[in-house]
């Protein structure tokens, strides 16, 4: 199965279509797409093709969806990497070494901004690469 996800910015550097109209600063988490329950999370692919602010850079990871954490599978904001370069154009893969998991519940998949705030329009596409195994 495969999940998209997109994030726009517009002149100002804050995301288009959201709640908030400020730009994206460092440590803002910006919630790109809700994994179901059961889903097998094996892989993502990060598709910067207009970049970033110079030195924005942001981890990936779940949260779950209401607020509380799992002991089975714990949420984890950099499950997919951390350091991940969002200001140069490029195809991103999984920049972790973690085992797959499948997640005990409903998450969302999570953009934490690091390094600098975003100043510019910019695109990213995010395809999460997984197994809907269903839940427990």
């Amino acid at each position: 199965t495969t999940l998209r996800a997109v994030l726009e910015t517009d002149a100002s550097g804050a995301a288009v279509r959201a709640n908030a109209t400020t730009p994206l600063g460092v440590g803002d988490k910006v919630y790109l797409q809700s994994l179901p329950a059961g889903f097998r999370l094996e892989d993502l692919q990060a598709i910067v093709s207009t970049a970033m602010t110079a030195a924005v850079t942001g981890s990936l990871g779940f949260e779950y969806v209401d607020g509380e954490d799992s002991a089975e599978v714990p949420q984890d904001l950099a499950y997919f990497g951390t350091g991940i370069v969002l200001n140069a154009a490029a195809r991103l893969r999984t920049s972790s070494a973690k085992a797959p998991v499948t997640l005990a519940k409903e998450a969302f998949l999570v953009l934490t901004i690091a390094g600098a705030a975003n100043a510019k329009v910019s695109r990213i596409d995010f395809i999460v690469h997984g197994e809907r195994l269903g839940a427990k």
